[in-house]
């Protein structure tokens, strides 16, 4: 009698998992791991199939049943948890690579580094869909998917999810924000259309002409690179925004230990962490820009804060705070508006 064996299901998939459990050619997963090199949100960032084609229809919880004591020979008035329906839709990002076909045939070894000479146009496409899971709004440009700035942008409280937005205090454009995300298939998560190749797809077109600035004509080999995708936030209690850093208040060490006016990021990101439910369940990380990174760095080294620690994992340095990684994503720049 032949044993049983049971296959280990990943209940929160990054994109190179459902990759590998689709059982994708090596090419794909080449071009996945090759993403990975350049947005450090893709190590967290949870993927989900689609529920309708090219869009994701969800419910999301905005309010809890009550719940009552009940005493004896005493009933209970019934309740219900309140609910809205959101369908979220998949943007399609796409790149024409195009490579001197003489250069291809001189080189040593054609398709690799044919893969390399094309690395640049799978980091732009990679930069524009971590500032549009950032940034992008398609209520304005409908061919965008909806990012997280959009939905947690008003401190106003008719808003549902306002109390997840933490003021820091800056004014003007000059501005930035530190973000704390949960990413799970029940909290938040991306998305690609149903039944494709995990959104992602590689055409090699063939032989084609190109010019030169004097019109002269050479042979090119083009490359059709496509990633459909989209973000939906289930659940927006897993989302912390840290608005309003000012570039002008940042230092190397936190206010108590200098003179002038500095943003206390290790309070703000503590503030950030005890407002959401549970670190369970969910796969946490912090994202800030290349120059908070640098100064959290700097507090980190100035200082004996040992919320914020810097080991090594998988081959470079990873700091994290409280044991939450904090990942550098360069579409977080100053020049955000300021968060009323």
């Amino acid at each position: 009698m032949p044993i049983a064996t049971t296959t280990t299901i990943n209940r929160n998939p990054t994109l190179a998992d459902v990759v590998q459990r689709l059982g994708k050619n090596n090419e794909t997963v080449e071009i996945v791991e090759a993403l990975n090199l350049t947005n450090e949100m893709l190590e967290d960032m949870t993927w989900v199939e689609a529920n309708n084609k090219f869009t994701h229809t969800t419910t999301i919880r905005t309010g809890l049943p009550s719940v009552t004591w009940r005493k004896l020979n005493y009933g209970v008035q019934p309740s219900k948890s309140t609910t809205a329906t959101v369908s979220d839709t998949c943007g399609m990002l796409e790149a024409f690579a195009t490579v001197d076909k003489k250069l291809v045939e001189i080189s040593g070894n054609k398709e690799s580094w044919r893969m390399t000479e094309e690395a640049p146009f799978l980091e732009a496409m990679n930069q524009t869909l971590q500032r549009a899971a950032l940034y992008g709004d398609s209520s304005k440009d409908p061919e965008q998917i909806m990012g997280f700035a959009p939905r947690f942008n008003t401190l106003s409280d008719k808003t549902a999810n306002h109390v997840n937005i933490i003021d820091a205090g800056g004014t003007g454009s000059d501005l930035t924000s530190i973000w704390l995300i949960g990413w799970g298939p029940t909290t938040v998560h991306m998305i690609y259309p149903e039944g494709s190749s995990a959104g992602i797809s590689k055409e090699d077109l063939g032989e084609e002409p190109a010019y030169d600035e004097k019109g002269g004509e050479y042979r090119v080999l083009k490359t059709h690179y496509s990633w459909d995708c989209g973000l939906t936030v289930r659940d927006w209690r897993y989302v912390v925004r840290i608005a309003n850093i000012s570039k002008a208040a940042l230092h190397a060490v936190p206010p108590d230990e200098n003179t002038g006016e500095s943003h206390n990021l290790i309070d703000l990101m503590i503030k950030a962490v005890e407002l959401v439910p549970s670190l369970s369940g969910a796969r946490f990380a912090f994202y800030a820009g290349r120059d908070i990174r640098t100064y959290l760095r700097l507090q980190q080294k100035n200082t004996r804060n040992v919320s914020l620690t810097l080991n090594e994992a998988s081959g470079k340095n990873v700091l994290s705070f409280d044991g939450i990684p904090i990942r550098r994503v360069d579409a977080l720049t100053f020049g955000e508006k300021q968060v009323k």
